[in-house]
Formats: C-alpha cells, sequence, structure tokens
C-alpha cells in the first residue's frame, strides 16, 4: 500500500509543494503563539485555548494559499468530486496525469494519531474506499480517481509555538484506521533536487544562441598609455592600438 500510495501522491512531484507547506505553517504556528502572548492578556488556560484557535485558522489560511501557488484548485462550492457531500474546509485538489488528489490539512493531538472526525474529513474519506484493503476478485481493486490525502500537524507540547512532526496521511474510508501515514522527512527521503545542467551550445541553422569559442592564441593587454609592449620593446607604429 505504501508504494501504491507514492504512486498516486509522488514526493518527487510535489516535494516544493510539501516543503513550502512545512515552513509556512511553521512559521504561522510561531506567529500564533507570539500574538497570543504578547496581545491578549489571558490566563494560562485561556491563552492555551486561544492560541489553538489562532493557530489553526492561520495554518489553514496559510495551507490555501501555498497550495494555490503550487497549481492547487479550492473545491467548488465546497463538494467533493463526483459526490454531493459538502466541505467546510479548504481542500485543494491537484491533478497529475489523470490522477486527482484532494489535499486537506489536519490537527493531530500527537504523532500518528487519527485527527479528530469532522463533517469534513469524514466526507473527504469517502474517495478512500477503493483504497481499503481487501481480495480483489471480482476485479474492483484500487483503481484511478480522486483520493483524499491529509497533511498532518502535531503541536509541540513541551515547546510552546512549535511543531513536533509533520506527516502525509490517508485515512480509511470508515475513519479507523491510517491506510498510510509517514513523517514527511520520511515521506521525502531520497527526493532530492533535480540537478539542474546548462544546456550545450548548439550550432548551425536554426540555433537561437551564438556559439562562442575561445582563441587559439592569447594576446596580452597593452594599456594605451604604455610606451612599450610590456617587455621593453617599443610599439609598433601601424599598431592599431596606438
Amino acid at each position: 500500500m505504501e508504494h501504491f500510495i507514492k504512486r498516486r501522491f509522488p514526493p518527487a512531484l510535489f516535494k516544493n509543494l510539501l516543503i513550502d507547506l512545512e515552513d509556512r505553517l511553521r512559521a504561522s504556528a510561531l506567529k500564533a503563539h507570539a500574538m497570543v502572548r504578547d496581545h491578549a492578556g489571558l490566563d494560562p488556560k485561556r491563552s492555551r485555548e486561544l492560541e489553538g484557535q489562532a493557530r489553526f485558522r492561520m495554518m489553514e489560511k496559510a495551507f490555501q494559499e501555498t497550495c494555490e501557488t503550487h497549481g492547487g484548485v479550492l473545491l467548488t462550492d465546497g463538494i467533493i468530486p463526483l459526490t454531493d457531500l459538502r466541505v467546510f474546509q479548504p481542500f485543494m485538489r491537484l491533478e497529475h496525469h489523470g490522477q486527482g488528489i484532494i489535499l486537506g490539512l489536519a490537527a493531530m493531538s500527537e504523532p500518528a494519531a487519527l485527527p479528530v472526525k469532522n463533517i469534513s474529513r469524514k466526507a473527504g474519506v469517502t474517495l478512500n474506499y477503493n483504497l481499503s484493503p481487501r481480495l480483489d476478485l471480482d476485479g474492483t481493486g484500487p483503481r484511478i480517481g480522486d483520493i483524499f490525502v491529509l497533511f498532518l500537524v502535531a503541536r509541540d507540547r513541551e515547546r510552546a509555538g512549535k511543531i513536533s512532526e509533520f506527516a502525509v496521511g490517508v485515512i480509511d474510508a470508515g475513519y479507523e484506521q491510517y491506510l498510510f501515514y509517514e513523517p514527511l522527512d520520511k515521506y521525502l527521503e531520497g527526493y532530492a533536487d533535480e540537478p539542474v545542467f546548462a544546456p550545450l551550445p548548439s550550432s548551425g541553422a536554426g540555433a537561437t544562441s551564438p556559439v562562442i569559442s575561445l582563441k587559439k592564441t592569447i594576446k596580452p593587454f597593452i594599456p594605451p598609455e604604455q610606451p612599450n609592449d610590456g617587455e621593453g620593446n617599443e610599439r609598433d607604429k601601424s599598431d592599431p592600438r596606438v
């Protein structure tokens, strides 16, 4: 199942999106903490509650903006594709070679814990019915179609304003377990940036850039004000540089 999910949501293709999400969401968590600490004037209990609300709403906004920058599209009218199920969170749709991915954001109470089930996530996981493991006797096993993937965040309980883990997870249609879960670092492991090679110079008809070649012999530069050639010899008066 692990390799199947990664084929449907390939880390190499979405690497930059996921890294940008990590950066933006870390910054949002820190900003929410500083805002409540410096301006709320509340006791510790109320401060924690307010920070939790502010953190998720600020992350939610950053999540949507980042996905849009990378080509993600907010679900039209908040409707899950091919259903009449409505969602109330910013679920973003991305597509690659006909494979649709509905990407959502969810907070975990701790790493690898299922996020709280709400109306939106319950609607989203209905897309994952065909990912559920079962005997494929009738040929109705996993097939091409949109899948619901969550970008998961667990706050650091020991350090205020910090995140302990980001992960990529796929929850089964019954919302009972993860069909797939990997911390973000592991998910992206081995998917380094592709090297960038400078194009080779071209020549001949249709060349769009000039061909540059080095001179076979190199003459030393002689400043115009210098009376000789730099080696104690008078310069030739016929030299066009005079």
